[in-house]
């Protein structure tokens, strides 16, 4: 007796990964108008890969316009910051399964900051505020040391957790108080002055909480914890920004 055998095409239809899903992405191009629209792109894609996999079938299959930033692809440059489903995400980070794919996926830029093309912002407020917050160690002797500078793993602790930002803006984007007024420093800003505030090494931990006790400064922070929720490294923002607040206040760290 003969064993059925599938159809070819319904055996590697069953066998198959691939979904069909669509992604529904908020276009701009200040070249064509002045308006935003959303526009629908229909691939199939295996649900396991990434978002940023989907936006690379589109830019390289469907439409080479589409403009997005991305580098390393693996969650360490942070270019590729965006809102996915309403949510600052990584795109390199975000699993399309993970995301109700039965359901249009939207992807637009993250807020508060002016779009260029598509899902490309101007970074330059963000960055600008990173550096007026003097990210770098300052030390009294000018002197090039002969020597590392020792720390304590205790001491080393005390701000390990804000070493991990890799300025994504995912918090600072997602903070609506930024959205609302672009001159507020702005969480990842805090965070990493926080990394020098509280570094033993460091001697101008004073100079940098003068700098954040301005009126655009942490007091601005109503701690919301949208850029705790935010953060694609999983970093205690609100907590950093509240030590920051306290050491205003007692000027003790």
């Amino acid at each position: 007796m003969a064993t059925p055998v599938l159809d070819k095409v319904e055996a590697e239809s069953a066998a198959s990964p691939y979904i069909t899903v669509t992604f529904r992405i908020r276009r701009f191009n200040p070249e064509v108008s002045a308006e935003a629209t959303w526009e629908d792109f229909q691939l199939e894609i295996d649900p396991k890969e990434r978002v940023l996999d989907g936006l690379h079938k589109i830019k390289w299959e469907l439409d080479g316009t589409l403009t997005f930033r991305r580098s390393c692809a693996h969650g360490i440059c942070g270019s590729d910051a965006m809102r996915i489903n309403g949510k600052n995400r990584l795109a390199c980070k975000t699993l399309i399964k993970d995301i109700n794919p039965e359901k249009p996926i939207t992807v637009e830029p993250i807020k508060g900051l002016t779009v260029l093309k598509d899902l490309v912002v101007d970074m330059e407020p963000f960055f600008q505020a990173y550096r007026d917050v003097m990210p770098f160690l300052i030390t009294k002797d000018t002197n090039e040391p002969t020597r590392e500078r020792l720390q304590s793993a205790e001491d080393r602790e005390r701000f390990d957790d804000t070493t991990k930002c890799i300025l994504c803006a995912a918090c600072t984007s997602s903070c609506p108080v930024f959205w609302n007024d672009g001159q507020y420093f702005g969480p990842a800003a805090i965070v990493n002055a926080h990394r020098f505030i509280f570094d033993s090494r460091d001697e101008a931990g004073e100079q940098r909480l003068e700098i954040l006790n301005d009126k655009d400064g942490v007091w601005r922070c109503r701690t919301t914890f949208n850029c705790t929720d935010a953060c694609p490294r999983g970093i205690e923002v609100t907590k950093a920004i509240a030590e920051v607040k306290k050491a205003l206040i007692t000027r003790r760290f």
